[in-house]
C-alpha cells in the first residue's frame, strides 16, 4: 500500500472514530454551560446536538415568527422585565417536571420569542426584582394551563444536571436588563447560570449577571431537594403584580448562625426525606416597588376557553422604556423558614409538606431530577 493510501485509510479511520464517538451515548459532551454563543447570530439550531445517555435535544434554539405558536418547541428562554419573561415547563398536558426535564419548551409572556405563550389568566401573581447580582421573577401560576399537573410539586430546571447538559437538554437563556448593563435594552446577553423553579402552582425564575463573579453561588444548582424559599427567598402575593429594587440575597445554602457564616450540605436522597428545616434563611431587602394590571402587562397572550385574566393594583408612572422610574413600597425581614417534612412521590421526587407555620410562599418544590 502506497504512503498516500495509507494516510487517507487512517485519516477515514480517525474520522469514523470521532463520528462513533459523538453518537456514542458513555462520551462525555461539552457541559451546557461551558456553551456561549452571542445572540441572534451565534444561536444554532441546536445547542446540544450529542446523543448521551438521556438522548439527544428534543427541541431547538433558533426561534423566530415562524416557531411561534402553542406546539412551539423552542428552548431558548428570556428574562427581561415584569412583563417579558419566560418559564421552562412541559411540552405535552398532563406531565410533571420530573418526568419531562429534559424536553422542557420555553413559555413566554410576549410573542416576539419564537416560544409558546403562557395563556391569559395562569399568571395570577408576578414580582420582578432586580439587584446587583441577578433578575427574578417569581410568583403564582396555574400550572395546568402550561400542560402540568394540578397536584405536581416539581423542581428544578438549570443548565447544568448529573451529566452537565441541562435541564432541559440545551436550553438557553438571555436577557437584555442585566445589572452590569444598565440603560442598554437592545442587546441581549447569555445568561450562563440560572434556575427555574416549577411546581406546586409557583415559580422563580433567577437569571444571574455573568460579569458578577458571584453568579454561579446566586444561581446556585444543589440545592434541588429544598424548593424556593431556600434557593429564591422573597414575597411575591397572589394577585399583585409588581417591579422591585432588592438587595442580594444569601447564596443558596449560606447562612449566618450565632454570628457564624455556615454552609448547608443538602443530604442525598438515599438517606430519606428532609425532615426538618435546613435552616433560617434571610429575607433580602425590596424596596421601591411599583405594581401594574396583568391585563396592561399580558395583553398578547391568549385566553383559553372559560379564562379570564387575574389583575393586581392599579398601574403607575412608566418611563419612556415603559419600566417604571417611581414607587414607595419598601421591604425588610428575616424568613422564619418553614418546617418541613417529605415523603418520595411515584416520581423520584423528594416532595416537602410545609408545617401551618411555614410562609406563604415556602419551599413546596422539591427536586424531582438530577441537580
Amino acid at each position: 500500500m502506497s504512503s498516500v493510501a495509507l494516510s487517507r485509510l487512517l485519516a477515514f479511520v480517525a474520522a469514523s472514530a470521532s463520528l462513533a464517538l459523538a453518537q456514542d451515548p458513555t462520551s462525555t459532551p461539552t457541559p451546557l454551560a461551558d456553551k456561549h454563543f452571542n445572540y441572534p447570530d451565534q444561536v444554532p439550531y441546536q445547542a446540544d446536538p450529542d446523543n448521551g445517555v438521556r438522548g439527544t435535544q428534543s427541541g431547538f434554539n433558533i426561534c423566530n415568527s415562524t416557531t411561534q405558536n402553542q406546539d412551539s418547541l423552542c428552548q431558548t428562554a428570556f428574562l427581561d422585565f415584569l412583563d417579558d419573561f419566560c418559564l421552562w415547563s412541559a411540552p405535552k398536558p398532563d406531565s410533571t417536571i420530573g418526568e419531562t426535564e429534559h424536553e422542557e419548551v420555553a413559555w413566554c409572556t410576549q410573542p416576539k420569542h419564537g416560544t409558546r405563550l403562557i395563556p391569559a389568566g395562569a399568571l395570577q401573581g408576578v414580582q420582578f426584582i432586580k439587584t446587583p447580582g441577578y433578575l427574578q421573577v417569581t410568583g403564582f401560576i396555574d400550572q395546568t394551563k402550561i400542560n402540568l399537573q394540578a397536584d405536581d410539586f416539581g423542581g428544578e430546571l438549570d443548565p447544568h444536571g448529573a451529566d452537565l447538559r441541562g435541564n432541559p437538554l440545551g436550553g438557553l437563556v438571555y436577557s437584555n436588563n442585566l445589572p452590569s448593563k444598565s440603560g442598554d435594552n437592545n442587546t441581549y446577553t447569555q445568561v450562563i447560570e440560572w434556575h427555574n423553579f416549577m411546581g406546586s402552582n409557583q415559580f422563580c425564575m433567577k437569571v444571574c449577571d455573568p460579569a458578577d463573579p458571584q453568579a454561579p453561588q446566586l444561581c446556585q444548582h444543589i440545592y434541588d431537594r429544598i424548593g424556593v424559599q431556600y434557593n429564591c427567598p422573597s414575597q411575591p402575593t397572589n394577585g399583585t403584580f409588581e417591579v422591585c429594587e432588592g438587595e442580594n440575597q444569601d447564596p443558596p445554602g449560606i447562612f449566618t448562625s450565632n454570628g457564624q457564616v455556615m454552609t448547608y450540605t443538602q443530604p442525598p436522597e438515599s438517606l430519606g426525606a428532609i425532615t426538618i428545616q435546613p435552616y433560617t434563611v434571610r429575607m433580602p431587602a425590596s424596596s421601591n416597588c411599583v405594581t401594574f394590571q396583568s391585563s396592561d402587562l399580558y395583553k398578547a397572550l391568549p385566553t383559553p376557553s372559560g379564562a379570564s385574566s387575574a389583575s393586581g393594583a392599579s398601574a403607575i408612572g412608566t418611563g419612556a422604556s415603559g419600566r417604571p422610574v417611581s414607587g414607595s413600597a419598601t421591604r425588610t425581614g428575616s424568613g422564619a423558614g418553614p418546617t418541613a417534612t417529605g415523603a418520595a412521590d411515584t416520581n423520584a421526587a423528594n416532595t416537602l409538606k410545609i408545617s401551618a407555620f411555614a410562609t406563604v410562599f415556602g419551599a413546596l418544590f422539591a427536586a424531582a431530577f438530577l441537580s
